[in-house]
């Protein structure tokens, strides 16, 4: 994949790694828009980089993610990168029943539904410019937390779709990546992070895209860094013994 030369949205663009890809894409030359719910951020981000296409885009909402088309449409026709990676993450704790879950977002409406939804949506466009979508799982999707159970649940999903996507789509001339990050130092999951001495990760977001960049460049279609490189080809025994030592701290 050719990383200049492209026009790409990026959801979840104003921040995190969004926002270290639409840097990165930009550097590299190409038209780059992001989306958002905050407004505050996205106008932040395009006082950094004016040259950035900015809307506020609610991706767990369907009115929001055809209102997202629409605008594709008029200001960017010649989309040919769709990038998934708006996501939540929350601590879920099932052994109070079903009201933890119920009371926050909605993980798998932002992480796993509305990546499926744009995909589909944004289809027709993106094979006219025989484009590529890029979606931004999880280690958590190959070796579940068991304090974000459903975290977990969504990106492992979100892996197995882009798997089936990546060979349905190539018959019409779209490449289906799959981005899979492991901890890094971003907004995601402020509260849970709290309840742990305010966790911080030691990889920042521009350190783990410059590998995705050269990931995407290379055309390696399943793109991890560190720890989740090595799970993308893990074993199941493998799996599990990562599972166990990782559950077992918290």
């Amino acid at each position: 994949m050719r990383l200049s030369d492209n026009t790409v949205l990026i959801t979840g663009g104003a921040t995190g790694i969004g926002y270290a890809m639409a840097e990165a894409f930009l550097e590299a030359g190409s038209t780059v828009a992001i989306c958002g719910r905050r407004a505050k951020r996205l106008v932040e981000a395009r006082a950094k980089h004016p040259e950035l296409h900015t809307q506020v885009c609610d991706v767990s909402k369907e009115e929001d993610r055809r209102a997202l088309v629409d605008w594709t449409a008029a200001h960017l026709p010649g989309l040919n990168v769709l990038v998934n990676n708006a996501g939540i993450q929350r601590d879920v704790d099932f052994t109070k029943g079903i009201d933890d879950f119920l009371t926050g977002e909605n993980e798998i409406r932002v992480n796993l539904e509305a990546a499926i939804v744009l995909c589909g949506l944004f289809v027709p466009v993106l094979g006219k410019n025989k484009g590529a979508i890029v979606n931004v799982s999880s280690g958590l999707g190959f070796v579940p937390a068991v304090r974000m159970p459903v975290y977990s649940a969504s990106k492992a999903g979100l892996h197995a779709y882009s798997i089936a996507l990546r060979q349905q789509l190539s018959k019409v001339g779209i490449k289906v990546f799959e981005v899979v990050p492991p901890a890094v130092d971003t907004e995601l999951n402020p509260i849970g992070r709290a309840k742990r001495g305010n966790f911080k990760a030691d990889l920042s977001p521009k350190e783990f895209v410059a590998a995705v960049m050269n990931g995407l460049e290379s055309d390696v279609f399943e793109i991890g860094f560190g720890m989740t490189a090595g799970l993308i080809h893990a074993s199941r025994a493998d799996l599990d013994k990562s599972f166990q030592q990782m559950n077992s701290r918290m």
